[in-house]
């Protein structure tokens, strides 16, 4: 029997049982337009967007993708933005066009736009104009329709703070056949058609790798989304009156649910960073009082330490909420002692739309998942025999609720190995090795699938051996995570020269090849040159024998450090 004995430990004055509302994520828009027309929406730095023209431009923008751009109910469009008032126009705007958003990093390259594109079906793309450069070759090709948008279009004339250079670029001229500016597109002022969508048809697939190294697309309904999007706001206690500082991507699961999508639910205001800076954030926060703010651990440690934060009021703040990585014990002590609130942890993922755990308020648990949420049941199973474990017994997570996707868009193999049914229900298999203990709280012991977690960014070593074989130097490669005081583990290269090369390639060169061939934060730190690789009997490479290697070998580094700093104390 799937265990329920976290309810127990249930907020009481929350209902286990969600009823999301029977509508699309769209209409959710159209309520808090109704309701606050005049409130501000989203902050970009000083510049205000309220409601009313939100809703306005996401209906301009929703009738140039029909009448312009030929896009039909349930057609994939790409959405490729660093965080910006367009993301959420362009957002809600495919989905006002009853089309299916496609997000993705704007690190990506074009090697891998390729895929999104190609696997997708996507024709049509809404980019920020600093990725341009990787879309350019692809236009009148696997693009037939791109609209680019300038950050500077919404910038306020003046802004109290340093504005980066990417976003203060001007608008760019679209000379090139198939791509309009972003502004000629919204002042081409096309009416759409009246919304078709359901709550049950497709409204987003995001992608996510895996052990097979092709990223394969999350398939998630305005349902499944919904589920998310109202429980965040329950949860985290988002209102009208909140105001969500949005730093974590847009188009990951957390920016996207907890930073974007609940706050358009609940009518808040979204101040909105495009990248991660410390220094504006907490002007963010003082400035426009700040009440919620959902982010990977890394950035509550950067807030804390950066000098122009000593003095800020940050005692606005309510709930921070955070996953991806534990939060370490020493940060979350000077955070309450700074904040006066404790950091709550979740888990989720992209398969579940966020999260799957939460921490209750009244026991908010360090380097712990949390409770299953609304409607959400959760296990640990053993990997082999499929046997559900007790209490403090190590196996596969597994987890059953209404925030499932679909299932892996055009992946029948993936989708038969991905779920399991327990008591007449179906389970997710997460590939994170945990236990549950007494109370149904939920830890994370291990992965069972090869994953690395920088920072909060999830990088799939076997996607990054594909791309890396590519390299006309490389005869062998194994990727593994190295520990990372900051980041928590970073990504290593361990690599055997083809004969030719050995002796002669850099690390320098293959991280400077990285860097054209794939995003940031997958690209190696650290590359390693060896003679061979550890192979089992069946000649598989043995990743796990250097992954283990790696992390003890820094564990007796920071031994001997301790030691060395003793003897010098003494």
């Amino acid at each position: 029997m799937t265990q329920e004995r976290h309810l127990n430990n249930w907020p009481r004055h929350l209902s286990w049982h969600l009823t999301p509302p029977a509508t699309t994520l769209g209409f959710n828009l159209d309520v808090s337009a109704a309701r606050y027309p005049h409130k501000a929406a989203l902050i970009f730095y000083d510049s205000k967007l309220s409601y009313a023209r939100l809703k306005l431009e996401v209906e301009a923008l929703a009738g140039y993708l029909q009448q312009e751009c030929g896009v039909r109910k349930g057609d994939r469009v790409l959405l490729d933005m660093q965080n910006c008032p367009q993301f959420a126009i362009a957002y809600y705007a495919i989905l006002r066009a009853d089309a299916v958003v496609v997000p993705v990093s704007p690190m990506n390259v074009t090697e891998e736009l390729v895929h999104y594109l190609a696997d997708s079906g996507a024709s049509t793309a809404l980019i920020g104009q600093e990725v341009y450069k990787h879309f350019r070759q692809l236009v009148g090709n696997t693009v037939e329709h791109l609209i680019v948008a300038s950050y500077a279009d919404y910038l306020p004339g003046d802004s109290d703070v340093t504005v980066p250079v990417f976003v203060t670029e001007q608008r760019m001229s679209a000379t090139q056949s198939g791509v309009v500016t972003w502004m000629d597109a919204l002042g081409a002022q096309c009416a759409p058609q009246p919304p078709a969508a359901q709550p049950d048809d497709l409204a987003a697939i995001l992608y996510t790798s895996g052990t097979t190294g092709k990223p394969k697309g999350c398939m998630h309904t305005h349902h499944s989304i919904m589920t998310t999007v109202v429980g965040a706001a329950l949860w985290e206690g988002v209102t009208a009156d909140s105001v969500s500082l949005a730093t974590a991507p847009m188009f990951h699961v957390t920016g996207m649910q907890h930073s974007l999508n609940a706050p358009i639910y609940a009518g808040a205001t979204i101040a909105i960073l495009p990248r991660w800076d410390p220094e504006v954030a907490g002007y963010m926060i003082e400035r426009y009082g700040c009440t919620h703010w959902a982010n990977v651990p890394t950035m509550v440690v950067d807030l804390l330490a950066h000098p122009s934060t000593q003095t800020r009021a940050l005692g606005s703040l309510q709930n921070i909420f955070g996953g991806g990585s534990s939060m370490p014990e020493a940060v979350a002590q000077k955070l309450y002692e700074r904040c006066g609130i404790r950091y709550m942890e979740g888990y989720g993922m992209t398969e579940t739309i966020s999260q799957t755990h939460m921490n209750p308020h009244h026991d908010l648990r360090k380097q712990c998942l949390g409770i299953p949420t609304f409607d959400t049941l959760s296990t640990v199973i053993d990997p082999q025999t499929l046997k559900e474990l007790g209490p403090n017994e190590t196996g596969e997570i597994v987890s059953s609720g209404p925030q499932l996707m679909q299932g892996y868009w055009q992946r029948d193999e993936a989708n038969k190995e991905s779920f399991l049914e327990i008591d007449g229900r179906r389970f997710f298999r997460t590939g994170d090795l945990g236990r549950y203990d007494e109370d149904g709280f939920f830890y994370i012991a291990d992965r069972l699938k090869r994953m690395i977690n920088a920072a909060g960014y999830k990088v799939w070593p076997a996607e990054l051996e594909a791309t890396l074989y590519k390299h006309p130097q490389i005869k062998e490669v194994a990727v593994i995570s190295s520990p990372d005081e900051r980041r928590g583990e970073t990504v290593k290269a361990v690599v055997v020269p083809t004969d030719e090369a050995r002796g002669r390639i850099t690390a320098e060169e293959i991280i400077a090849w990285s860097r054209a061939h794939m995003a940031a934060y997958k690209i190696p730190r650290i590359v390693e040159f060896a003679g061979t690789l550890p192979r089992s009997a069946t000649g598989k490479i043995q990743w796990r024998t250097l992954q283990e290697k790696e992390w003890q070998d820094a564990g007796s580094a920071r031994r001997q450090a301790r030691s060395s700093d003793e003897k010098d104390e003494a």
